[in-house]
Order: C-alpha cells, then sequence, then structure tokens
C-alpha cells in the first residue's frame, strides 16, 4: 500500500492504460558501450531546456552510464520493432547489441543508432535515486530530427521478455 491507502496493484492497473512513447538510451564510458529501452522518461523543464531519462539500476546500461558523462536519447520509430526487441530483450552483461545493428559514433563519442532518426545526446547534469530506476537529468548538447514522430509506444514493447527483472 502507498502512504494514502492505494494499493500498488490498483495503482499498476491505472498506469498500465497508459501508452508512452519508448526510447532507446545509449551510453559510453571510456570503451565501454550500452543501450537499452526505456519507457520512463520526459521533458523537465523549457528553459533551460532539461530531460530526465530513467533507467533500471538493475541493468548494465545504467552501472555504465553511472561512470559516463552524457547519454544519447534515441526516439524509437514504430517500425523498428527488431530495435526495440534487441535493447529492451537482451541484457549487455550477455550481449554486444552495437554489433547486431547499425550506429555511428556521434557526440561525446555516443553511440547513435542509424534506425533512429530523431535523437538528442545530453550532457548528465545529475543522477537521482528514484526507487528502483535512477534519474539522470540532462542538458542536451546536440539533436537531430530527421522524420515525423511515429513512435514505438509502450503497448507494442510490454510483449518483449525483459533482458533482465525490472
Amino acid at each position: 500500500m502507498t502512504e494514502d491507502g492505494a494499493s500498488a496493484e490498483d495503482f499498476h492497473k491505472l498506469v498500465g492504460d497508459l501508452d508512452y512513447p519508448m526510447f532507446i538510451v545509449t551510453t559510453r564510458a571510456g570503451e565501454e558501450k550500452a543501450g537499452c529501452l526505456i519507457g520512463f522518461a520526459t521533458q523537465c523543464s523549457i528553459d533551460p531546456p532539461r530531460f530526465l531519462a530513467c533507467l533500471s539500476d538493475k541493468n548494465y546500461t545504467c552501472r555504465v552510464a553511472r561512470k559516463a558523462e552524457a547519454l544519447a536519447v534515441h526516439f524509437v520509430p514504430a517500425s523498428a520493432g527488431e530495435l526495440a526487441e534487441l535493447f529492451g530483450g537482451k541484457s549487455g552483461d550477455e550481449v554486444d547489441k552495437f554489433a547486431r545493428c547499425e550506429w555511428r559514433e556521434g557526440p561525446a563519442g555516443l553511440p547513435i543508432l542509424s534506425e533512429c532518426d530523431n535523437w538528442f545526446a545530453g550532457r548528465i547534469l545529475a543522477r537521482h535515486e528514484l526507487g528502483d530506476h535512477i534519474g539522470f537529468l540532462l542538458d542536451p548538447i546536440e539533436s537531430h530530427s530527421g522524420t515525423p514522430l511515429d513512435e514505438f509506444t509502450f503497448h507494442r514493447a510490454r510483449r518483449i521478455e525483459p533482458g533482465h527483472e525490472a
């Protein structure tokens, strides 16, 4: 139960009906590259521009991001189901995801995924523990807007078997 008496089950049922856009976050710390599919992310300031990307504290990408200076946030197109499956259904502890997709080096040496035409790179300003996720507060340093947004959403991502437990 929460402080006001609402059950976690009721809350999960309520928010489970929301259909958030999904993102793929990539990062690099030294020679170590990582990336994962995320659903907890939002713009959190207009001026100055800020974005909050939340990564599960249990995954490889979060461990690498804790040592990194920047993250790239990719807006996953609806047509990129296989890419979402790769970054959401495989663990970086076991698989080199970047050997299985096309990417290039972007700002701050970040891996930029070729299949995601819309993305931005952000310098990590702060890290916040937010329950079972770590929130990375980002200051955008470069962005690319290539195609109209037709996003891959949470309801499609629900079918992906996670690469690690939540």
